[in-house]
């Protein structure tokens, strides 16, 4: 299935887009919002996630990459009320890739939204979240990136099951994953990812560990992005 991992128009080549130049970039929010077209795919969305301690009681765990989207707007990707709700930042581009675990018992969405905002822009978004808890409201989960000939095929918005929405300050990117099960089951109570991995959490989710794999690839396509932006950044002007 890895074969399929470049779907959706990006196997036209190593970027989602067909520009190649990194550049320079003279701070982090300068090389984290060119990033989406200069860092190749395979360092945006790695084929391989590794997982150490990422999964239930600190058990380990890997993703495989089967899907790539192309690069599209918000408008296009997102529900309108998180739409709404990122509108402060505005929004340059999104990327999504959809992962599943080593069983192939779970699918996850993992998605990059790249900002227009400044860092006092970004910062003022992080804090409403905080604030207003408003990565814990189902209504502002991310969609689902769900290509046909996938595992993931039958992930659609009535299959998440548990999600994260992070506004990062360091770099204008919003980080966002959605998880559920693979066998294309409904979920009639999504679970934030926070609550399905606290102790003693006892959900279907929870015990399903979809709560970890949606922070857990979250993370780490996070951590990726982070490198690639410190590289670029400490390119020479």
């Amino acid at each position: 299935m890895l074969g399929l991992g470049l779907i959706g128009g990006a196997a036209t080549g190593a970027w989602l887009t067909g520009d190649s130049s990194a550049g320079t970039a003279k701070s982090p929010y300068t090389a984290a919002r060119a990033a989406w077209h200069s860092v190749p795919v395979d360092t945006l969305f790695p084929r391989t996630l590794k997982g150490r301690g990422a999964g239930p009681g600190g058990t380990h765990r890997t993703w495989n990459r089967v899907a790539v989207a192309a690069d599209s707007t918000c408008k296009d990707v997102l529900d309108p009320l998180l739409l709404t709700t990122l509108r402060s930042v505005g929004c340059e581009r999104m990327v999504r890739a959809t992962y599943t675990d080593a069983t192939r018992s779970a699918v996850t969405t993992v998605g990059l939204v790249f900002t227009e905002a400044d860092a006092s822009g970004m910062q003022a978004l992080r804090t409403r979240f905080t604030e207003q808890k408003l990565g814990a409201r189902k209504d502002l989960m991310p969609r689902t990136y769900a290509p046909e000939g996938t595992p993931a095929a039958s992930f659609g918005n009535g299959q998440r099951a548990s999600w994260t929405v992070n506004p990062l300050t360091e770099i204008p990117v919003v980080v966002l994953a959605v998880s559920g099960f693979a066998d294309g089951r409904a979920v009639a109570e999504p679970q934030p990812a926070a609550d399905a991995m606290a102790s003693g959490a006892g959900t279907d989710i929870a015990q399903a560990g979809l709560g970890h794999e949606a922070k857990g690839v979250a993370d780490r396509v996070e951590r990726g992005l982070r490198t690639a932006v410190a590289e670029l950044t400490e390119q020479p002007g």
